[in-house]
């Protein structure tokens, strides 16, 4: 049998199966990648248009800045809150008007920026994505504080609010699919920290999964893999996730209970991380060998079988010379090791 593409070994993990070799999941491309990327995440650009222009305001009026410390990632701006009382939602949330909008050439336009970039469909699995999830998007109007007060003590209008923003994301989806024709369907929301969640299993039940599932349909209808994102303490919403028909999760962080919940799932669900920098691995004067064991013994204690993605790097200033060394030497042993893991 001839040599698999990327895209076919990390679809072939999705779907419960043992890869050739150990898949290493990403947004997209990364910097100085020199092998085609396993997946490439896609938000239509009528939500994700600030991203681009490396911050703005958002599809519903929160303002993202980039942050130095995280490689530029975009978080909404601190204190900048668009929404004071969850019980006034409907005069500030406004979704955009879909009228008259060229989906055709919208998907294309995106699609095309990232073939430029060295993207090829039979090589990378394109992953459709719409927002960072129900709960982020509420803390974001909102802020933590007044945002979880809201979903304790106002939980029918938060209800509604998602409801509404549903609607949004749904049609956006539905317009948009013939267009992409995804690989795969991406969920997200990060709806814990790294020690505990931020709200309760039942809440996230009750109140956030009805949203995930609506979306999660799509994926289902059209017989795709599911995944989902969701960093920190995690592991508690699993159950719900895999019921609607998650089969990834990334990061999957080590904070979480990683064997347990692999030997609750098998491969049913992917574990698309298991390594996070810390403890020694963040020391001054971490050794090559230490970051190099450290992967191999992830894969060892993660990979056998199948049911495990590679998903985790060093994170800092894109200009830090010490990340980027790290890195390098992280990323060396992750493709020689894993490219003969099953061998």
């Amino acid at each position: 049998m001839a040599n698999l593409t990327e895209k076919e070994n990390y679809l072939r993990t999705l779907r419960g199966e043992e890869p050739e070799w150990v898949p290493v999941y990403s947004f997209g491309p990364m910097p100085g990648q020199e092998r085609p990327c396993t997946s490439c995440m896609v938000e239509p650009l009528i939500l994700s248009e600030f991203r681009f222009k490396g911050g703005g305001k958002d599809c519903w009026g929160v303002n993202y800045i980039p942050t130095y410390e995280t490689g530029n990632a975009l978080l909404p701006e601190p204190g900048n809150f668009i929404l004071d009382d969850i019980r006034h939602w409907r005069d500030v949330i406004k979704a955009p008007s879909l009228e008259g909008i060229d989906w055709e050439a919208m998907a294309k336009k995106q699609l095309e920026g990232f073939y430029k970039m060295g993207v090829n469909r039979e090589d990378t699995a394109i992953a459709l994505n719409l927002h960072v999830g129900y709960f982020q998007n509420l803390m974001a109007f909102m802020g933590f504080t007044e945002g979880l007060c809201a979903m304790c003590e106002e939980p029918e209008e938060v209800y509604a609010l998602f409801d509404y923003m549903c609607d949004f994301y749904t049609e956006v989806t539905r317009q948009i699919w013939p267009y992409i024709q995804p690989d795969v369907l991406t969920l997200m929301d990060d709806t814990a920290a790294w020690r505990a969640p931020f709200i309760s299993k039942q809440m996230y039940h009750d109140l956030v999964l009805p949203f995930h599932d609506r979306q999660a349909k799509f994926g289902r209808d059209a017989g795709i893999p599911i995944t989902m994102h969701n960093c920190g303490k995690a592991e508690v919403f699993m159950d719900d996730l895999v019921a609607i028909g998650v089969k990834a999760w990334d990061p999957a962080q080590t904070c979480n209970d990683l064997k347990g919940v692999q030997e609750k799932f098998g491969n049913d669900l992917v574990l698309m991380g298991c390594w996070d920098a810390r403890d020694r691995l963040m020391a001054p004067d971490v050794t090559e060998e230490e970051i190099r064991q450290s992967v191999r013994d992830t894969m060892d204690t993660y990979a056998k079988g199948g049911g495990f993605c590679w998903c985790g790097g060093y994170l800092g200033p894109v200009d830090d010379q010490e990340v980027i060394r790290k890195n390098g030497i992280l990323f060396d042993e992750v493709y020689r090791y894993g490219d003969a893991f099953y061998k």
